[in-house]
């Protein structure tokens, strides 16, 4: 029995796979996208309870689809994945969900998808949209095997309720760091531990949201990467909340990072030590494109060999939803459109060479 040879496998159907699938099909390519949870909604669904984005909603579409509701709103979890499913029906894009990719092995000038589930898909090109959020980060700190209380990866925070009147500390001075440490501290004693104060960014700005800004100046879609550069991590949280009032009022308050665990609690670099129920850390994720490595297609960090989401270690493989792809935006739902559209140009192009 012959399998269907397709242009394009698109592994991950997150905003990134869906972006992808909406450019493959406006060109008229043969394509699948391959998700290996029950719908094609990417991490979402494990995303905190109370997650909000920092764009309005007029700044958080995929391509061809505007969010719902009103313009200047800010969206939450459960409204990006009603969006998500609104446009994968929207646009009829051809999904295989529950297909958890193991390997991918290149014979005869095509690609072998091998699953979990026993099925082997084969396709002239790739697509790798997997994001990162199945890999947390969590760096080792002396002594934390020793701790006797809980520690969890922010990926597994999902509400404020288990850790009602504790003494918690959250690790980390991003937007999911903030935004999780001002939760706690309505129920608990919170302090967010950091290696420099965090850093806030005005929501807006003579009367407009940041976002409008990051798109008149071009810094959301600056080609930082043709001229060699990575795109800057943003090292500024928005205010969108009164984050800034909350920080300033020490609920919760920020305190230098510890240096240690003990049994019972930190260790902070006064030497003090101190009881603590739970930490949580909210220090970002890594590359983990293991069904990618036989390939010889990552790095010995894990991270892609590529350029701009073209694979520059094998021909026909690409990339869309890696942070700073391309620009400021790569990875965030405004940003993986002109992302996808770009790679499947080039995608399209080394289909008309081989």
């Amino acid at each position: 029995m012959s399998i269907k040879s397709y242009d394009t496998i698109v592994i991950g159907g997150g905003q990134a796979g869906l972006a992808s699938g909406y450019h493959l099909q406006k060109q008229g390519l043969s394509y699948l996208i391959l998700e290996s949870q029950p719908e094609a909604v990417g991490s979402w669904p494990r995303y905190y309870d109370s997650l909000k984005l920092f764009s309005p909603a007029h700044y958080s579409s995929l391509p061809g689809m505007e969010f719902p509701g009103e313009m200047g709103r800010y969206p939450r979890r459960d409204d990006v994945i009603t969006y998500f499913k609104q446009y994968v029906k929207h646009f009829s894009l051809s999904v295989k969900t529950n297909e958890h990719i193991v390997q991918v092995k290149r014979e005869g000038g095509r690609f072998n998808i091998y699953t979990a589930s026993g099925n082997t898909y084969v396709s002239k090109t790739i697509i790798n949209a997997t994001g990162s959020f199945h890999s947390p980060y969590t760096p080792r700190i002396n002594g934390i095997d020793k701790f006797k209380g809980k520690v969890i990866h922010s990926s597994v925070y999902r509400n404020a309720e288990p850790y009602k009147k504790q003494r918690v500390i959250v690790v980390g001075r991003g937007n999911s760091a903030v935004q999780i440490a001002i939760e706690l501290a309505d129920v608990s004693q919170t302090s967010l531990a950091v290696l420099k104060p965090v850093h806030f960014a005005k929501q807006r700005i003579l009367g407009k949201d940041i976002h409008f800004w990051f798109r008149l100046t071009g810094l959301d879609t600056f080609p930082f990467w043709r001229f060699g550069i990575k795109s800057p991590n943003p090292a500024s949280v928005i205010d969108l909340d009164n984050y800034k009032n909350r920080i300033d009022a020490f609920n919760p308050d920020q305190k230098t990072m510890f240096t240690a665990f003990y049994p019972e609690g930190v260790i902070w670099p006064s030497g003090e030590k101190e009881k603590v129920d739970s930490v949580i850390f909210a220090t970002g994720y890594k590359s983990s494109l293991f069904h990618l490595e036989g390939l010889g297609a990552v790095h010995d960090n894990g991270d892609p060999i590529q350029k701009g989401g073209v694979s520059t270690a094998v021909p026909g493989l690409y990339y869309v939803g890696l942070y700073g792809q391309r620009s400021f935006a790569s990875a965030t739902i405004r940003g993986v459109g002109s992302d996808a559209e770009y790679v499947v140009k080039q995608l399209m192009r080394y289909l008309k060479r081989t």
